[in-house]
């Protein structure tokens, strides 16, 4: 199949602004949702081009309003599903909003996509369901396992979606990205985090826990294998794994963040406040993408070491120009 009239849900965040962006660029009519707020924000899309934005129906809304979803569902044949409360360290305060957001947001747009026979729903999940790598690389065969509020609602959120597929036979795919990075995500971010303290003149860099690994992927390929899950009929039914097959740990992260930025002399300093409960904490994340590769054809451009420092490299130039840099609070750290 191909995109014609899609709903991007989220389109005001990091990965769903990218995709959105990238779905107009490619002759897409294209509906943006993003969340209402008084300051009449659009988020990341207040910074796309002019003409690329003049192409784009933006609309204000909250993906919890179930008839403002089946609204806004009207007429598309696809909708890329990516709104979503994501901090993982927030959702130990607000576990209850977690659940109306990514569960219930979830339904509402199920049920629009079943009511008016859309042709493809493209659910984001996370790689935090996984929890702590049993075996590596993990496959979609591997075990859930919710280690923070955050991950139990993307488990419902996803199974939710699978259970439309096979009941009611919503044409449904589950797009399952892992550690993704790049220009505009937050500074929650371990990648932004390092790079904002640096270039805020930090020699100490205040980071959690340290011996983690995560399988990073530059936000490029992750809107790629969105756009190709979305347009393919072999996804339906199916969970796939975004991932770069490839690991690093946080501390080797930093340390290679701290190079590319020219500034090997870094100190990191752990701060407690950004250690996870010591149960929650996800040790080691790792993806294939074999079937990524099986069923999309997609494989990340930006892959294994070298991949990696060049995403990072690129990473360090938007963050470099103070213009991107003014909506970030390098000094305070957001839960």
């Amino acid at each position: 199949m191909k995109i014609k009239q899609v709903l991007v849900t989220g389109a005001d965040g990091f990965i769903g602004s990218h995709l959105t962006e990238a779905l107009a660029r490619r002759g897409c009519s294209v509906r943006a949702l993003v969340q209402y707020n008084s300051f009449n924000s659009w988020g990341w899309l207040d910074h796309s081009p002019r003409d690329l934005l003049a192409s784009i129906e933006i609309v204000s809304g909250d993906v919890r309003d179930a008839a403002q979803m089946r609204k806004l569902s009207q007429g598309c044949d696809t909708i890329l599903h990516l709104a979503a409360l994501i901090a993982i360290p927030y959702s130990y305060n607000a576990p209850e909003s977690y659940v109306a957001t990514n569960v219930s947001g979830t339904l509402n747009i199920l049920q629009a996509a079943r009511d008016l026979g859309v042709e493809k729903v493209i659910q984001t999940s996370t790689s935090e369901v996984y929890g702590s790598a049993r075996f590596v690389p993990i496959t979609e065969d591997h075990p859930l396992n919710a280690q923070s509020p955050y991950a139990a609602t993307k488990i419902a959120a996803d199974q939710l979606a699978l259970s439309f597929q096979q009941s009611f036979g919503t044409p449904v795919c589950v797009v399952r990205p892992f550690n993704t990075y790049g220009p505009r995500q937050s500074a929650r971010a371990v990648i932004p985090t390092v790079i904002t303290q640096i270039l805020a003149g930090s020699s100490r860099i205040k980071l959690g826990a340290l011996h983690p690994t995560r399988d990073f992927n530059y936000v490029p390929d992750i809107v790629r294998g969105f756009v190709a899950a979305a347009e393919s009929d072999a996804s339906i039914g199916r969970v796939i794994n975004l991932g770069s097959n490839f690991e690093i740990s946080i501390g080797a992260t930093a340390t290679s963040i701290a190079e590319a930025m020219g500034r090997p002399d870094i100190e990191i300093e752990q701060d407690a406040q950004r250690l996870r409960p010591a149960d929650s904490e996800v040790d080691r994340l790792w993806s294939s993408n074999d079937l990524a590769r099986e069923l999309l054809g997609w494989q990340p451009e930006y892959h294994g070491i070298d991949g990696f420092k060049r995403g990072i490299k690129e990473t360090v130039a938007w963050f470099a120009d103070e213009s991107n840099r003014q909506f970030f609070k390098p000094q305070r750290y957001n839960t």
